[in-house]
């Protein structure tokens, strides 16, 4: 068998191996920016920021009212130790407990609390706008990699076309040179030539094939789906004129609608914010307290009963005869017993309520440090603004700039493809007539493939450009 029919072969076999692939739905670009705002790992990251965001605004809001505490606890105590019903020293052991409810409220606190819930707030809304961010990144990676698939699939249609005019090449020639027309090197000479190029469309379906593998993990799609995209000609992929793309108004709509900038002035509002937090901490505060107490303890004894009674309280002796000496009225006597446990935590209820200053003098110079600390994260703030922002302006400047050397670029191929197409066109009919070398007719092939691969780049680096600029004007991305 020739080398040209083991090529074929090859080829057929290669090329049916991709056409036998399961048949299944071709997503646009709109599905794929959806499905990847979804289920992107980056976008669910952000969403996740946010939560935190929310849970730190929902506790301050929540310490601007009062604290309650409740306390208890049972023991028991031996040894040498002061009785708590007669305070004497004792060394009985007892059962006691002690319940305790606490309560307090800052009244004054130089709008701390308040600042701090203005700070989170706004710090919830940098998050919101961090995740459009997130997504707006998504859809821009999304988009980039579509695009890259449309383009390894345009250099597939290029090199099988190739192929296609290779072959037709060396079937005429192979009849030349059975004819005794033609050296049989210029057949040898077209079979490398075909071997080179399958092997080349080869490559430009193995890199299709990787670059659709790349989008899926971008969608975060498990790569044994299956999983394809529609593929609009890049001729018809919708482009603004570049006269309404100018930088100048682009930046003007980019700096005002873009999530990262709006990021970048929550930031500054919330770090403004949190100065006036670190200042306020050290003042003084003024806050109310209460408490409610109660105990019981086990060597605990109440009155049970008393009985009136003369009883003699000594006794004289009047000249040598003793005699008992007797109250002049009748006196009680009384009889202990425990107290009931729940009469005890009546009888021992207390009650405190007051007003308490607290005056930070001196701590390390914590406080201080801190505001001082504020004051710079303030300022970091307000550069990181700005460095985003004139690095957006970059991007758009050169992005424009770009894409006006694109479209020269473009244009200049569109000619140097036409001009190498004529020159194709001749010397493959110089070389039907024999009147062209082999070498010289594979090197005008090889330039006008070459100038094909240029215009498509250039093509498609024009429509990322373009695309690039409508997106930051704030129109979102559609091909």
């Amino acid at each position: 068998m020739k080398l040209s029919s083991i090529i074929v072969a090859l080829l057929m076999a290669y090329s049916s191996a991709f056409a036998q692939a399961p048949q299944v739905e071709k997503w646009n670009l709109q599905k794929c920016v959806e499905y990847a705002m979804q289920n992107n790992i980056s976008v669910r990251q952000a969403d996740l920021q946010i939560r935190f965001a929310e849970l730190d605004l929902h506790q301050s809001k929540q310490s601007i009212y009062p604290n309650a505490n409740f306390s208890g606890n049972v023991g028991y105590s031996a040894g040498r130790n002061q009785d708590p019903t007669t305070f004497s020293l004792i060394t009985t052991g007892y059962v006691f407990s002690n319940y305790s409810l606490q309560t307090n409220v800052d009244v004054f606190n130089w709008f701390t609390k308040k600042n701090t819930i203005a700070a989170n707030d706004l710090t919830v809304k940098a998050r919101e706008e961090g995740l459009e961010k997130a997504k707006n990144d998504v859809a821009l990676n999304v988009a980039v990699a579509y695009l890259q698939v449309l383009l390894a699939r345009e250099q597939i249609t290029l090199a099988q076309s190739r192929v296609g005019q290779t072959k037709a090449q060396l079937e005429s020639t192979r009849k030349q040179v059975d004819a005794g027309k033609l050296p049989e090197l210029n057949a040898v000479n077209l079979e490398s030539v075909l071997a080179s190029d399958s092997s080349s469309l080869i490559t430009a379906q193995t890199s299709a094939s990787q670059s659709l593998l790349q989008m899926k993990a971008l969608l975060n799609l498990d790569a044994a789906i299956p999983f394809d995209i529609s593929t609009p000609p890049v001729d018809m992929i919708p482009i603004e004129a570049l006269g309404d793309l100018q930088p100048d108004a682009v930046y003007q709509l980019a700096i005002n609608s873009l999530p990262q900038q709006k990021v970048d002035v929550l930031n500054v509002l919330a770090s403004k914010k949190m100065v006036e937090v670190a200042r306020g901490s050290m003042y003084p505060t003024f806050s109310l307290f209460g408490s409610l107490g109660t105990a019981f303890n086990s060597r605990a004894n109440e009155i049970k009963s008393s009985t009136q009674v003369i009883a003699p309280i000594g006794n004289v002796s009047v000249s040598g005869t003793s005699y008992q000496v007797f109250p002049i009225s009748p006196f009680n006597v009384f009889t202990y017993g425990k107290m009931k446990y729940f009469d005890q935590l009546n009888q021992n209820f207390r009650q405190s309520v007051g007003l308490a200053l607290s005056v930070p003098i001196f701590n390390g110079s914590s406080l201080r440090t801190q505001w001082s600390r504020s004051k710079l994260q303030l300022k970091q703030t307000e550069l990181t603004k700005e460095q985003n922002s004139f690095t957006l302006k970059q991007d758009i400047y050169k992005a424009y700039n770009d894409a006006v050397a694109s479209l020269q670029s473009f244009n200049a191929n569109k000619k140097t493809v036409e001009f190498s197409a004529k020159a194709y066109d001749f010397a493959s009919k110089r070389y039907e007539l024999g009147l062209l070398s082999t070498y010289d007719l594979i090197t005008s092939q090889n330039t006008l493939q070459q100038a094909k691969i240029q215009l498509l780049y250039s093509q498609y680096d024009y429509v990322f450009k373009m695309k690039l600029l409508e997106f930051y004007k704030g129109q979102g991305l559609k091909l």
